[in-house]
């Protein structure tokens, strides 16, 4: 049983390191995440955790605990219609505005184990006409090391390729080895996976055309929500698209962006489209 200062000092801690932000309800939480952690590291209970995290604590434990805590729930074309909105509008519209041959880029913000950035993949292959020639580059980034090692590798089990994934993309797009599904080597050499915590910097990343930040901003409190989106305004063309989750809208939150015209996608404020009465993310 944790106690109440443990707690608290845990809650500020992944505020910090994370932007996660518990709730006073979520000690069964903690206690189930981090008890694989106790025991990996060794240490008997919740307190001894708290007291190395207070006192300097090593890199790989700090990495550990925000590991267990973050969640990295993912599956692949995971709600559908972002991706449908991809190759109905969205990319028929960017190469129509971008000169010829003009490169496009995508960012997935939360990319978790990967699904959501080799999805992209696919779909650029089975829609290069679209494309006109032009090169695409993925960029994938999460927050966890541990996530992010696994998605560069694009092995998947039974379960989790059953998981939204078309049986002819299955197919096409994966080797089989043994029980596990490998994603295929061409598919993996289109997306440029690394670490990366939103709540730093990440200008360095360069422009994009598209954002992907799905389901990941439901996990922050609205400040957090409005600064992470303020800095993502700024890595986005002034006519590039912002894809969120279903949960997550910029209502209230940011004035960087509006919706588009068509359910499922934000632009840049600054693009001139007035604001509809009704905002909505992709579901």
């Amino acid at each position: 049983m944790i106690s109440a200062s443990d707690y608290d000092f845990l809650s500020r801690f992944l505020k910090i390191k994370s932007g996660l932000a518990l709730s006073k309800d979520k000690q069964y939480l903690i206690e189930s995440r981090l008890d694989p952690v106790l025991q990996k590291f060794g240490l008997p209970d919740m307190s001894r955790l708290v007291a190395q995290l207070r006192d300097a604590p090593p890199a790989p434990l700090v990495e550990a605990v925000v590991n267990a805590m973050t969640t990295n729930e993912s599956l692949f074309f995971r709600d559908k219609s972002p991706f449908e909105l991809l190759t109905a509008t969205i990319l028929p519209d960017l190469c129509r505005r971008r000169p010829a041959g003009q490169p496009l880029r995508i960012w997935c913000a939360a990319a978790s184990t990967g699904q959501e950035p080799y999805s992209i993949a696919m779909l650029l292959q089975e829609n290069a006409r679209l494309l006109g020639g032009r090169k695409v580059e993925i960029i994938a980034t999460d927050l966890s090391t541990e996530v992010i090692a696994r998605a560069q590798q694009g092995i998947y089990n039974q379960f989790e390729v059953q998981r939204g994934l078309p049986v002819q993309y299955l197919l096409r797009y994966f080797k089989k080895n043994g029980e596990l599904w490998q994603v295929s080597d061409d598919i993996r050499a289109m997306v440029r996976f690394s670490n990366l915590n939103l709540l730093q910097p990440f200008s360095h990343l360069g422009m994009f055309d598209i954002v992907f930040c799905r389901n990941v901003l439901i996990y922050f409190d609205i400040p957090t929500k409005a600064e992470i989106l303020s800095r993502v305004a700024k890595v986005l063309t002034k006519d590039g698209y912002l894809i969120l989750g279903g949960a997550e809208t910029v209502l209230g939150i940011s004035s960087d962006f509006v919706a588009g015209p068509q359910r499922g996608y934000y632009i840049q404020a600054a693009a001139g489209a007035a604001a509809p009465v009704a905002f909505r993310a992709a579901e």
